[in-house]
């Protein structure tokens, strides 16, 4: 696993021994930030959000692409997060938060941050990748125009919430699907 282009381009980051975390592989993530550059300018991008972290590969690329910050979300993997955010050299744009996501994002919205870009990577077939959309769009966390990415088993099938239009659906075999939503911009 490695970062694929921009200021950490090749830099291969460390991967979790144990097979609890699923790392998105390099093949889907270049497709994700293939399709997502020709939605949005990188160097435009205030804040990204990395729900279910594990490697932190997804934020890392946005940050090695122009995004100015991120935020870490993942239970288990933070120390390893860590160590990849160091490698990258990130550490003064990068903030890593530990423990449940639900109570994390709840913070994350009572601060009133809001995110251009959101990744959400969570465990398949277990409601949570459905229960981090819709918190996101209930917490109001994603900004106007702004974009979630949700990686997903590839029977999975997403009930997108108000406010949040799916834009586009890429699927990887049987296994792996990759939802991307936008969020509508406020009149």
């Amino acid at each position: 696993m490695r970062i694929i282009t921009g200021k950490a381009k090749g830099l291969k980051l460390k991967t979790p021994k144990n097979f609890d975390t699923r790392p998105t592989s390099d093949r889907v993530k270049e497709s994700i930030f293939s399709v997502i550059s020709g939605m949005i300018n990188f160097f435009e991008v205030e804040n990204v959000l990395d729900i279910f972290a594990g490697t932190g590969a997804l934020g890392l690329e946005s940050l090695s692409r122009g995004a100015k910050s991120a935020v870490f979300i993942d239970f288990s993997t933070a120390n390893l997060i860590s160590e990849n955010i160091n490698r990258a050299k990130f550490n003064s744009v990068s903030k890593i938060l530990r423990g449940d996501f639900v109570k994390n994002l709840q913070k994350l919205s009572q601060s009133n941050l809001q995110f251009d870009l959101i990744f959400s990577d969570a465990p398949y077939h277990k409601g949570l990748s459905q229960k981090s959309l819709d918190l996101v769009a209930e917490l109001k966390i994603l900004s106007s125009g702004g974009l979630l990415i949700v990686e997903i088993g590839g029977d999975e099938i997403l009930k997108p919430p108000r406010h949040l239009q799916s834009v586009r659906k890429l699927l990887y075999g049987k296994t792996t699907a990759i939802e991307i939503f936008r969020m509508e911009n406020e009149k």
